[in-house]
């Protein structure tokens, strides 16, 4: 396993790939009500009264045990960068959906990349369910004073958690519901671990890729800000602090973004080797 595990990976193949799941798609009322319970909605948010997300852990979507023990850090996290999954922009929104993606993703991670574990911190699914990536992220996030070094993004790894959506976001918005439970944690990981609104960063702020789409990211100023109300701050969120020096396999040709992208193979959603 090497220390940057992103440095060479193409998230494109995933969307051609991706879901032969069996489950028939979710009709939007049935998703809209999956949101809300994903987001635990009525959940407090401390003083600011937000939604914080019901998170499911590594167990609840029945997660394999880390190939060895993730590295739990003595510190906060300085910011959250946002990903894409690259992986079809499914209409099945379904909590099976979001655990089966989960599981898969594992798999990916570990089988096929070597890593100890999956790579992100958390995941929000097209349907709003929000889950555990790395074990014991959500442990950390709790106690507010902790971080799990995670595998998402080159250099950012010991200092930053991780969130990926599931879906591909280059042409298409996510569904309001998503975009909102994202909303939703970033708050939480903002105020559990005092990081400011503005600290929220796309995938190819740091690294030569797509993600996390072009539609996404340009959702970014709109995110920082709705994370800065349900905070109980009304005004304008500064500019983030763009990295000053990007590392050596940043692109200054957005052309070349599709080489760095993480992708699931061929099949690896379909029933073969997931349960």
């Amino acid at each position: 396993m090497t220390s940057d595990p992103f440095a060479r990976l193409t998230r494109r193949s995933l969307v051609s790939a991706v879901l032969a799941l069996g489950s028939g798609a979710v009709l939007p009322s049935v998703a809209a009500a999956a949101a809300r319970a994903a987001t635990g909605a009525g959940a407090s948010g401390g003083r600011y009264g937000f939604a914080v997300p019901r998170i499911t852990d590594c167990a609840g979507w029945e997660a394999r045990e880390a190939s060895e023990d993730v590295v739990l850090l003595d510190t906060r996290p300085e910011r959250i960068i946002v990903h894409h999954t690259a992986t079809a922009n499914v209409t099945d929104y379904s909590r099976e959906r979001a655990h089966t993606l989960a599981r898969a993703i594992q798999t990916y991670h570990m089988d096929m990349q070597g890593w100890i574990d999956t790579g992100q911190h958390f995941t929000v699914s097209r349907g709003a369910f929000v889950l555990e990536g790395r074990h014991h992220s959500l442990a950390a996030l709790d106690a507010g004073n902790r971080l799990v070094r995670g595998a998402h993004c080159v250099g950012q790894n010991s200092v930053a958690i991780g969130i990926e959506n599931e879906g591909t976001y280059m042409t298409e918005e996510p569904p309001a519901a998503q975009f909102s439970a994202l909303a939703d944690l970033c708050a939480h990981v903002c105020r559990q671990y005092d990081v400011p609104a503005s600290e929220i960063y796309g995938h190819r702020d740091f690294n030569s890729t797509a993600c996390p789409g072009d539609k996404l990211y340009a959702l970014l100023p709109k995110l920082r800000q709705d994370v800065a109300r349900r905070l109980g701050n009304t005004q304008a969120v500064p500019l983030p602090r763009w990295p000053v020096n990007p590392p050596a396999d940043w692109a200054v040709d957005p052309a070349l973004a599709d080489s760095l992208a993480e992708y699931l193979p061929e099949g690896l959603l379909g029933a073969a080797g997931i349960r």
